[in-house]
């Protein structure tokens, strides 16, 4: 019998068994995140991080299909047709509070223990991939799918993608390439490999074990990553200071795999490629996620005033006709200052969690 259940049919927090239980409860949407999600995990995570009766919080996805396939972005495509959004905007201040909970999550005092089963995508890593205790199974899919809508990585993403092994964070952000489990646990975006048939004993487990006596008794190996198999040619090719050089390199290999990568980057929003190369570069750089964030942050609320954010997602998702019509069109159209204008500071309007 449980202690305390609470929330809405959207997401279900349950505190028992020394446990805090949060499940993502949109199967239908494959667990999208939306703004009351957000702000009902944050006020939990907040209230268990003092609370004695917590030992371990544990996160999960409602259905089969993953833990979350990111953020709600109907709702985004909605406030950015406008083209007066901005940090004040429904989807300003919901990136800010989901910003907030990602940082939470990255320093939170408690072991952190999350299932990245099925689909992980965009908003699901920002739950997911900065905490404490991150297992993947045979059914992981997990990437940062952001730059195929004319969006940039962003939840703490670009952290995550820059401290990745040599170029390999690059070649996902720019590709969109979905992570096996292997990859996953290689990049640094997750811990453990648990089958998914053993994930209900881990669970029950926890009712009477600390997490990482969970975990031993049912973790086995990582499959072998695809990705660390293609690091070579990843490294060579991706480590240049532009995305046309990345390109030309790419088309230039010997690897089939590289020159299919480069038809997957054309296919992207040049401006989006842009911004996150440089949003890559710059989160290598800088301190900590909480930096990151507030530099995310910037981008994103410029991403919303922008032509490729409203037209990725209508190409992708309203219309679903797959012919997005990017503005710029081809990369050398795009001017060091439309990537500038991303990076500008909000001044009352920023992020600006502490560093």
């Amino acid at each position: 019998m449980s202690e305390r259940t609470e929330g809405t049919a959207e997401v279900l927090i349950d505190k028992r068994d020394g446990l805090g239980l949060i499940t993502l409860n949109r199967p239908k949407a494959i667990n999208a995140l939306n703004h009351a999600m957000a702000l009902e995990i944050l006020a939990a995570l907040r209230a268990w991080a003092t609370d004695d009766e917590v030992r371990t919080v544990v996160v999960t996805g409602a259905g089969e299909r993953g833990l979350c396939a990111g953020g709600d972005i109907v709702a985004i495509h909605h406030d950015a047709k406008s083209g007066a959004a901005d940090a004040d905007s429904p989807t300003g201040v919901f990136w800010r509070d989901e910003y907030i909970l990602n940082a939470l999550i990255g320093s939170y005092p408690k072991p952190y223990l999350v299932v990245m089963d099925g689909i992980v995508m965009g908003g699901g890593v920002g739950l997911s991939g900065h905490g404490s205790h991150r297992i993947v199974t045979e059914r992981s899919k997990i990437g940062m799918p952001e730059v195929g809508i004319g969006f940039i990585p962003d939840v703490g993403g670009t952290y995550l993608l820059s401290r990745t092994p040599g170029e390999l964070g690059t070649h996902v952000a720019l590709t969109t390439a979905r992570m096996t489990a292997g990859d996953a646990i290689a990049a640094g975006f997750a811990d453990y490999y648990v089958a998914s048939e053993n994930i209900p004993a881990l669970l029950d487990t926890l009712r009477t074990e600390t997490a990482e006596i969970a975990i031993a008794k049912f973790a086995t190996a990582a499959p072998e990553s695809g990705l660390i198999a293609r690091q070579a040619w990843i490294d060579a090719c991706y480590n240049a200071d532009t995305v046309e050089e990345i390109v030309a390199r790419l088309q230039a290999s010997d690897a089939p795999e590289a020159n299919q990568a480069a038809v997957d980057v054309l296919s992207k929003s040049p401006v989006a490629l842009k911004v996150t190369l440089r949003s890559l570069r710059t989160a290598r750089d800088l301190p900590s996620l909480e930096a990151v964030l507030n530099e995310e942050y910037r981008v994103s609320i410029a991403s919303l005033s922008s032509h490729d954010l409203v037209e990725g997602i209508r190409a992708q998702v309203i219309d679903k006709d797959r012919n997005p019509q990017w503005s710029p069109a081809t990369l050398t159209e795009v001017t060091e200052a439309q990537v500038d204008a991303y990076f500008a500071e909000l001044g009352d309007k920023e992020l600006g969690l502490s560093e």
